[in-house]
């Protein structure tokens, strides 16, 4: 991973930067094998043609999207989907990091959201938040001090003072604990699941096809990582083939089944 070159340097806490920077050509080998479903995919392509034709909404005072929220389980490719569109975009990717933007202190966090979102809009990237909940978790929730409130009450202002040519995405697990204004900022909203027959199918062929087989193992594979994650499914995989690598043969089914007992996917 190498820092691409930006207008300006990413603001840092606890004496570290706040973000790790991916530039578009590494995010286009991030996503060689992304797998979106079809109703995600429709979502993406439509916002990507939007941002590149912002000239003909102009006219019609139609706003262009620039914020996107993804919710759903873990490993199912939402933050995959922040590298692509940052790579379809020719952005930088901003990778947010919690550990540096969440404080101790009283006011630091608030301070901290705002400085990574004045940074985006002063330089165009695709700025990516994951376990978004961390920092927009309902206020309902909040007795202590009212110190997470304000950090909510900040993230709105931000939100809403969000513009320029960068994009800001968010994903996070836990959809139901978001507050109810925040959901509301958002123009663009994604939903994840878990692989169906087809897509899983897909998935496999991108990982599998190129390497040397004994036999087509694409049909047994897809029958076993049945309910797997993407992330699951991939690192499965993986293992599969260091073993194939390992022991100087072609892929067999019994390495994906020996990897798959090895690595206990959750399956759901």
């Amino acid at each position: 991973m190498s820092k691409h070159k930006t207008n300006s340097r990413l603001p840092r806490s606890k004496g570290i930067d706040m973000g790790t920077c991916y530039t578009p050509e590494e995010c286009e080998k991030k996503v060689k094998r992304i797998v979106l479903g079809q109703t995600n995919q429709q979502i993406v392509e439509e916002f990507i043609t939007i941002i590149g034709m912002k000239e003909r909404f102009e006219p019609y005072e139609v706003p262009i999207p620039n914020k996107i929220v993804m919710f759903g389980p873990p490993g199912t490719g939402k933050t995959l989907t922040a590298f692509y569109i940052a790579a379809r975009l020719k952005l930088p990717l901003i990778v947010v990091r919690l550990d540096a933007l969440i404080h101790s202190h009283l006011g630091e966090t608030g301070s901290n959201i705002r400085k990574i979102f004045d940074y985006a809009k002063a330089t165009p990237c695709v700025l990516f938040l994951d376990e978004f909940d961390a920092i927009g978790r309902t206020r309902d929730h909040f007795d202590e001090a009212k110190e997470m409130a304000r950090v909510v009450n900040t993230l709105l202002q931000c939100l809403d003072e969000f513009e320029g040519d960068s994009i800001f995405v968010a994903a996070t697990n836990l959809e139901a604990e978001l507050d109810h204004a925040i959901w509301r900022r958002f123009d663009t909203k994604m939903t994840y699941g878990m692989p169906g027959d087809k897509d899983r199918e897909q998935f496999i062929h991108l990982h599998l096809d190129g390497f040397e087989q004994d036999e087509p193992v694409h049909q047994a594979a897809s029958e076993l990582l049945e309910g797997c994650s993407f992330a699951d499914m991939e690192q499965i995989i993986l293992k599969a083939k260091r073993k194939a690598i390992i022991e100087h043969r072609p892929l067999r089914f019994t390495f994906i089944e020996e990897a798959y007992s090895e690595y206990k996917p959750n399956v759901q």
